[in-house]
């Protein structure tokens, strides 16, 4: 049972995201995004980390003038009007980092899934070659845009 349901996650998340990057590639796209996630590393002994370390690595091989990989801590965001169950572990996790956010280093805190997105697509725009966004340089982004937004 397990070793099924870690084909399943290889086949989305490795194959289908290199199949749809090397697709868009071949149609004229010139630069590639990925959120990927804290702790990726292809060599890692902890399964879900070194899926993603190699999808990281995979996606760096191909002919793209840049690409940039974003490595958020835990999603946070509302999940219910996306269709998704809500996961109270997060609701848990989310709410502490509220409470004490300030003990908590950047790279640590719950972020937005709507903060990755943006943070993601301005890098992307500007990127040329590879270039890894932490978490904790999302979570700047974000607090810099909501300053600037009327």
């Amino acid at each position: 049972m397990w070793s099924f349901r870690q084909a399943a996650f290889r086949a989305i998340d490795y194959d289908a995201n290199l199949a749809v990057a090397k697709a868009a590639l071949a149609a004229g796209v010139r630069k590639v995004g990925l959120v990927s996630a804290m702790g990726a590393d292809a060599h890692s002994k902890i399964f879900y980390s070194r899926v993603k370390g190699e999808l990281e690595q995979a996606l760096a091989q191909l002919p793209s003038e840049g690409l940039v990989i974003a490595r958020p801590s835990m999603l946070v965001g509302d999940r219910e009007s996306l269709g998704q169950p809500v996961r109270r572990g997060e609701v848990w996790t989310a709410a502490l980092g509220n409470v004490l956010g300030f003990l908590i280093p950047a790279n640590y805190k719950p972020i937005e899934a709507s903060a990755v997105a943006e943070a993601l697509l301005s890098a992307t725009l500007s990127v040329q070659g590879k270039k890894v966004l932490p978490s904790g340089v999302m979570q700047r982004y974000a607090r810099s845009r909501s300053n600037i937004r009327v």
